[in-house]
């Protein structure tokens, strides 16, 4: 009976222990296991490689791998999680969040498809998607960390710094290499301001632990509406402080017009030409926002500074390499991505040249080929590459606005075709059909053979549609080719493959 006991007891702590093991936190055990890695990887080996990558995000380490799938010794350092910005406070997080709202958007639809009932009761529990999504990407470093151990990658966890041009401390010790890659990636931006502490920053909002029913997001580009959209669609009551007179200025007219009123019509707040001038927090905790123009509003339960990111470049000691940066602090590299010491090179956000994570991988892979794999001529390619918002609703584009092709080509051999419609998706609901959400397509077509040039989508299912008309587009595509495709009907796709005038090049002009 006395053993029987023992056993229980061995059991319930053997039990205990295991719960106890699955709490603690993932991500700190995923570091553990990829820095025990590194310890006995560096341990066994000198300190010199054949390529090092300063910066474990998605390019530096999608060039690190392809470098010792070349057969070479490579090694990233890193002084954070695996991954990144868009792993870890960017893109999937962000659509995580995303999707979140789109599920709660689905649901105030359903009662249009005839359910009933299914608001009653249903409550939204914010810190419960942030444990779900931490626990998702943790998972995501400890892959960049076993993808990097199966292709021999050495792992050095720590900050680098640049000691000469072949050579960067971390911590006490030196290393070198014949090629150093610089892709350490941007960091957010602050004003300042008065009272900015009391403001997160667009990293800050997956630090949230508990969803803020009033929420002001400053800032006019996409990582300031895809936060916006997000607590929109959750049900907060969301204002968009905006310095010009529309978010997304900086896209095709069409775009960033749809969207200003698309965000109004589902009960958003934008304010435009609003400058903050400082935050104040009364005894409550609230926040009130006061802009330069002498308005103020609140009160608030966050506020959210979205206005922009600069290269996380202080750190490197450039200098001790010769490395050189533009007035803006990105790194000069050409399009080879040389820097201005040879053996070094950056790519990525760190060069300000097209932000996004497929293109950094994209640039480290290439670069790789370059270095090692006898493709002397290969490089990243830097035109027409499609990019998507995942605002409320998503935004689509690739290649030229209306107005930049017309300011580039003139006035006269440029063709828009144009078309504004209701999802089918929207057809049954019982309201008028001008308050229905709306999706907007254009091609900017150049020329007498109409190449395609310009591709701006916006509306439910913008984002999955671009991929397979970027790859046209990459292949010079024209309005002909677009009208031969056979349409697939009912989609919202089929309306950039049937733009009147359809299969008639000499056609009427489209108004």
């Amino acid at each position: 009976m006395g053993l029987g006991l023992v056993a229980m007891s061995l059991a319930v702590l053997s039990a205990n222990a295991l719960t106890i093991a699955r709490q603690t936190p993932s991500r700190l055990r995923a570091a553990r296991s990829y820095s025990r890695r590194t310890l006995l990887a560096t341990a066994a080996s000198d300190n010199h490689f054949d390529y090092l990558v300063i910066g474990g995000g998605s390019g530096g380490i999608a060039s690190a791998r392809r470098v010792a799938q070349w057969g070479k010794k490579a090694a990233v350092v890193e002084k954070s999680a695996l991954g990144g910005t868009c792993v870890n406070v960017g893109c999937v997080p962000k659509k995580v969040m995303f999707n979140a709202a789109m599920v709660n958007e689905m649901l105030h639809a359903s009662q249009h498809y005839g359910f009933t009932g299914v608001m009653e009761g249903a409550k939204f529990d914010w810190n419960t998607i942030k444990q779900s999504r931490d626990a998702y990407i943790a998972r995501l470093n400890g892959i960049y960390g076993n993808n990097m151990a199966n292709n021999d990658v050495t792992v050095i966890s720590g900050l680098a710094a640049f000691s000469g041009p072949n050579s960067v401390q971390v911590g006490d010790e030196t290393y070198t290499a014949d090629h150093i890659t610089i892709a350490v990636g941007g960091r957010t931006k602050m004003p300042d301001i008065p009272g900015i502490e009391h403001c997160l920053d667009s990293d800050g909002f997956f630090l949230l632990e508990e969803q803020p029913k009033r929420v002001a997001v400053i800032g006019a580009g996409y990582i300031a509406v895809e936060l916006a959209g997000i607590f929109q669609a959750l049900d907060s009551e969301t204002s968009l402080f905006v310095r010009g007179e529309r978010a997304l200025r900086r896209f095709d007219s069409m775009l960033s017009e749809t969207l200003d009123s698309e965000m109004k019509k589902a009960g958003m707040k934008v304010v435009p030409n609003s400058t903050p001038a400082s935050v104040e927090k009364a005894e409550d905790g609230s926040l009130t926002l006061k802009l330069e123009n002498g308005d103020e509003h609140g009160p608030f339960d966050a506020i959210i500074m979205a206005v922009g990111r600069q290269p996380l470049v202080d750190p490197l000691q450039l200098d001790k390499a010769g490395v050189t940066t533009n007035e803006g602090g990105y790194i000069q590299v050409d399009e080879f991505q040389n820097t201005a010491t040879k053996g070094v090179y950056a790519l990525g956000d760190v060069c300000g040249n097209i932000e996004l994570t497929p293109m950094a991988i994209a640039a480290g892979r290439r670069l790789g080929d370059r270095l090692f794999g006898d493709h002397s001529t290969s490089k990243a390619d830097y035109d027409m590459v499609p990019t998507v918002v995942f605002s409320h609703p998503t935004i689509g584009t690739i290649g030229l606005t209306e107005e930049e092709a017309k300011a580039k080509h003139g006035e006269d051999n440029v063709r828009v075709y144009k078309s504004t419609f209701t999802n089918l998706f929207y057809g049954p609901w019982q309201m008028p059909p001008e308050d229905k959400p709306k999706t907007a397509m254009k091609l900017v077509c150049l020329g007498a053979e109409e190449k395609v040039i310009g591709l701006h989508t916006i509306g439910m299912g913008s984002d999955e549609l671009l991929q397979g008309f970027g790859v046209a587009m990459k292949m010079g595509a024209t309005k002909a080719d677009f009208d031969s495709c056979i349409a697939i009907h009912p989609t919202a796709a089929e309306e950039m493959v049937t733009m009147a005038p359809w299969g008639l090049k000499d056609g009427p002009k489209p108004q």
